[in-house]
């Protein structure tokens, strides 16, 4: 039974938080329990389901999460365009997950992503082992393929945890999406804590930021 890889991200379009990109190594026997189980794009599920979901995914699936907290996401982002910086989230992913694949004695001869941007930008980014298998690139995987809809789970999963490790640290409840909720949870969050903490929890080239930091 072949297996293979399916990748996505969260957190592309919230403000705060960090950027995750998942990857969940699947099959035609394992999709049929993923299915089961309810599996389906995140977008579509409750956080509460998507939290039930990630746990049931872990315990059946070899899976890769990798965290690009505000502060190196605004790092990278003054040298990578975000395209550019998703696709070396998900090469990592692939590359991290083709490693535990192999340490566990099973093969894969492919990979299956959303489409972001020009396709070259992930096949460039590709590492050592990445660069063996198949690479296909589909919009709306995560609509699309199970694996990809349990990677998009498992990516929200975490990026909700640690949107809620910032509100405990900081004892304020950091909204989702970029919203002009988020624009004036932003400027609250300023007038406690001050502008150079906000690199800490938000992805500073949102346009969103040009509604919330005073110009020089």
């Amino acid at each position: 039974m072949e297996n293979y890889i399916g990748v996505d991200e969260s957190g592309k379009g919230d403000f705060f938080g960090p950027l995750v990109i998942a990857g969940v190594v699947s099959n035609e026997s394992l999709n049929n329990e993923l299915k089961n189980f309810g599996v389906k794009d995140s977008k579509r599920l409750s956080d509460k389901r998507v939290f039930e979901l990630a746990e049931k995914i872990k315990e059946i699936c070899i899976f890769d999460i990798v965290i690009i907290k505000p502060k190196r996401y605004n790092e990278l982002t003054k040298k990578l365009n975000l395209n550019k910086l998703l696709a070396w989230g998900h090469a990592r992913a692939i590359e991290n997950l083709l490693r535990k694949i192999e340490e566990a004695g099973f093969k894969c001869s492919f990979a299956i992503s959303d489409q972001f941007g020009d396709e070259n930008y992930l096949l460039n980014s590709l590492m050592q082992m990445g660069k063996k298998i198949k690479l296909i690139q589909i919009h709306k995987a995560d609509e699309l393929d199970i694996a990809v809809a349990s990677a998009s789970i498992l990516a929200r999963a975490e990026f909700l945890r640690q949107l809620k490790i910032l509100s405990e640290k900081y004892k304020m409840d950091f909204p989702k999406g970029a919203s002009q909720k988020v624009i004036d949870f932003a400027n609250e969050f300023m007038k406690k804590f001050g502008r150079d903490e906000l690199a800490n929890v938000a992805k500073l080239h949102f346009k969103t930021s040009r509604q919330i930091l005073p110009s020089e």
